[in-house]
């Protein structure tokens, strides 16, 4: 029978306390680090929020203050999550104690059981009795009818709490009692998570219809010119007077084929060919693209919901624990459990198996309604699902993508020690379970488990890893997919998972070659292999360098005399200073690059530069920066600080696309369909952002600051496994970084979305860490 693995930190540690103190001293600095970064980023946002003059060279006492205290807010929360994991609570000792037993006698008023003994702690101690401080009769006979009294006293107070209390507390606590035990069958199944998502999302859909931006307009731009081309029609080029729908983004002429090609990779051409055929197949059928718009949101829609669903299901009821309750004795009993299906184990109120796993296998009510609350309710998760940009979707599978993750990690077992060690221990324990005698082998194990009780193998094969179930294997293979598609940047992180698995988990070495490393290579070299055969137009080099590119456009805003000779001559083939000048906005690098159709800057000579100006690219950069490191350094910050200061009102928030211009304005019948509604939803999200603390939680900042105070918490408990299933979240505030945008609310949404199960995470393995160390 197979066994799932109870995650446990790495308790062992090394050998010298040299090396241990040196490591932890290690691993405090990365999240001092970390602190550090969080608290800079706050400080400037005054800077920054004035446009016009805003530079870290202004730096004051009160930039000074708000650093102070917001390194102390930010380092504080990492300590009191390393207090939880070890103590259990955050506090300090003296609070906590003094709360717990305020809790006991709040408990006891509402129970009607200890209010007695409630009352008692609540009296004077008595080794207190003969305090200086208070009057003491020298009459025995007083001191024994004061005690008497005293006592009478509280008896008689007692009664009288008793008699009004119970009644009442007893009543709230079972109601209680009995809703959290609803919430819990209420979401205990795949399919009632699922019923549950659609139905808080289906107003959306149905009142909203679609939400969108210039994208998707560009995507269905690209493949109408590409199905002309395809059907004969004639069509411009490259020319200098000609303007096709690559010179919108624009990608160098240089990269273009000498045969004619309207696709390119802007924007995946994956999903360019899904969109662009839909549309066109609207307009055949419709006369417009709105039909296929609002199918597409449908559709994306209820994608959104099976991928959270399935992750839910993961997270709050861990679906391959229920296998221990099964009379199996081979992996392949795992591939016909599914947590899509109809059968999804015991009832939470069953009495469950004996499991390795040292937390309970389902979450509790309040983890289920904050979780459901946050993607009903906040405005990331809600116009997410129909907002037909690549992020939201990406978003969305990354979070399928990261339940499988939960759950390989959640069955990994170390591999095999040496011969007379674990391993043998472990055989030992299998054959005796094997030969019928049960006891044995379960005192066997116990004998073994007590210098190690971390890591539980499978009883019935040492050898074997434990193999991921069908399904899963499925839903790991098909998130990567629909990662890989959406986002250029996935295949980077699908990349690093990949090595970071294999090293942490090699015997489940098929399984990630499978799911993460073939996907790679037929998608991604399978788009490399278009662009290099001309079969469609590679993304312009350009769109990675925002950083470079705001700090040029700085200098030649701020302090054009700064650019040096060379500088000018190796960046004059490639942009146009004057007009990078012209079209510098610190919040967003595609001004510089020209991005766009209205009012078109010619800053970036993507017409006539060449393969070879751009190699002289970054020597200009680098010269500009060395002559200029203040005013780079602020056009870096400037860019990049809203991701992670939790006061900083978003660039553009997904809000935006419910109520662009592109949808109430330039649509053919949406834009009359509920108009006023959507800009009364569009509006209440941006007043409900805006109020202080309250607006926080609308904000996807909020939730990248707390995932990395969690991260460092992680790194500080020696939780590597768990860290390496996070590093995804990591890799994905570098691409916030590298953004064009500054707080671009779509770039945070794979890290919102699955902060609540990071948070459910921490707090389980928090509890199991406890548990283990008190036996």
């Amino acid at each position: 029978m197979t066994r799932p693995v109870s995650l446990q930190p790495d308790t062992t540690g090394p050998a010298h306390p040299r090396l241990a103190r040196i490591g932890s001293a290690a691993r405090w600095t990365l999240a001092v680090s970390a602190c550090l970064w969080l608290a800079l980023c706050t400080a400037v946002g005054p800077l920054y929020w004035d446009f016009d003059n805003g530079t870290i060279a202004h730096w004051n006492w009160t930039n000074t203050a708000i650093f102070a205290g917001s390194f102390i807010v930010y380092l504080g929360i990492v300590v009191a999550l390393v207090r939880f994991a070890a103590l259990g609570h955050m506090l300090p000792k003296p609070l906590h104690q003094w709360l717990c037993r305020v809790q006991r006698t709040v408990c006891g008023l509402f129970s009607g059981r200890e209010v007695t003994s409630a009352v008692a702690d609540n009296a004077v101690p008595a080794h207190d009795a003969t305090d200086s401080t208070i009057p003491t009769s020298t009459n025995p006979g007083d001191r024994r009818s004061d005690a008497n009294g005293s006592t009478e006293s509280a008896t008689a107070h007692a009664s009288r709490i008793r008699a009004i209390l119970p009644v009442a507390g007893r009543a709230i606590m079972y109601a209680m009692a009995v809703l959290d035990r609803w919430i819990v069958r209420g979401t205990n199944r795949f399919w009632k998570l699922a019923l549950v998502f659609f139905i808080g999302w289906l107003w959306v859909p149905t009142t909203l219809l679609a939400a969108f931006g210039a994208d998707i307009r560009s995507q269905i731009r690209e493949f109408s010119w590409a199905w002309n081309q395809w059907t004969g029609l004639k069509q411009p080029y490259i020319g200098f007077f000609s303007f096709v729908p690559m010179d919108i983004y624009p990608t160098a002429h240089y990269m273009w084929p000498s045969d004619p090609t309207y696709l390119t990779d802007q924007h995946n051409i994956a999903l360019t060919l899904i969109y662009g055929a839909t549309a066109a197949f609207s307009r055949y059928v419709t006369g417009s693209n709105d039909a296929g718009i609002v199918v597409l949101a449908a559709l994306q829609m209820l994608f959104a919901v099976f991928c959270c669903a399935s992750t839910a299901h993961r997270f709050l009821n861990r679906p391959w624990m229920r296998t221990d309750a099964r009379s199996s004795a081979t992996n392949e009993d795992l591939d016909e459990s599914t947590d899509e299906g109809p059968d999804e184990g015991p009832q939470p109120s069953e009495t469950p198996s004996i499991t390795p796993s040292t937390t309970p296998q389902y979450a509790g009510g309040l983890a289920r309604v904050l979780i459901l609350l946050f993607f009903m309710v906040c405005p990331l998760a809600v116009f997410s699902t129909i907002s037909l940009t690549k992020s939201p979707l990406f978003a969305f599978a990354f979070v399928w993508w990261f339940g499988v993750w939960y759950e390989l990690a959640q069955t990994w077992r170390p591999a095999g020690r040496r011969r007379g060690g674990r391993l043998h221990s472990i055989a030992k324990t299998s054959v005796s379970a094997a030969a019928g005698n049960a006891d044995e082998a379960i005192s066997d194990t116990k004998d073994n488990n007590s210098a190690d009780e971390s890591h539980v193998a499978p009883a019935h094969s040492p050898s074997a890893p434990i193999r991921l179930p069908r399904h899963s294997l499925i839903a790991l293979i098909l998130s990567s997919c629909v990662m890989l598609i959406s986002a250029k940047y996935a295949w980077y992180i699908i990349a690093l998972q990949f090595v970071l698995a294999l090293i942490a988990d090699r015997r489940r070495w098929s399984t990630y070659v499978a799911a993460l490393l073939i996907p790679t290579v037929l998608i991604h070299g399978g788009i490399v292999l278009a662009i290099q055969s001309h079969v469609i137009i590679g993304g312009d080099p350009i769109e990675s360098r925002g950083v470079q590119l705001q700090m040029i456009a700085r200098v030649a805003q701020r302090n054009p005399d700064g650019i040096s000779a060379d500088a000018a001559k190796n960046l004059s083939p490639v942009f146009n200073q004057d007009q990078m000048a012209d079209a510098y906005f610190q919040q967003d690098a595609d001004p510089v690059k020209s991005s766009g159709i209205q009012a078109k800057k010619v800053s970036y000579k993507w017409r006539t530069v060449t393969p070879e100006d751009m190699e002289k690219f970054n020597k200009a950069w680098l010269d500009i920066v060395m002559d200029n490191p203040v005013i780079a350094l602020d056009a870096l910050l400037a860019k990049c600080f809203g991701y992670f200061n939790v006061t900083d009102q978003p660039y553009v928030s997904m809000g935006y696309y419910i109520n662009s211009d592109y949808v109430q304005k330039h649509s053919t019948w949406i834009k009359s369909y509920h108009h006023d509604w959507r800009e009364k939803v569009a509006g209440f999200a941006t007043a409900w952002g805006s109020i202080p603390v309250l607006g926080w939680f609308t904000h996807g900042n909020f939730y990248v600051v707390l995932t990395l105070l969690i991260g460092a918490a992680e790194v500080i408990r020696r939780r590597w496994l768990t860290l390496m299933t996070h590093i995804p979240l990591l890799l994905l505030m570098g691409v916030m970084i590298t953004a064009p945008a500054n707080n671009f609310e779509r770039h945070m949404l794979p890290v919102a979305f699955v902060f609540g199960f990071v948070a459910l995470s921490y707090w389980r393995e928090s509890l199991s860490e406890r548990q283990h160390t008190q036996h």
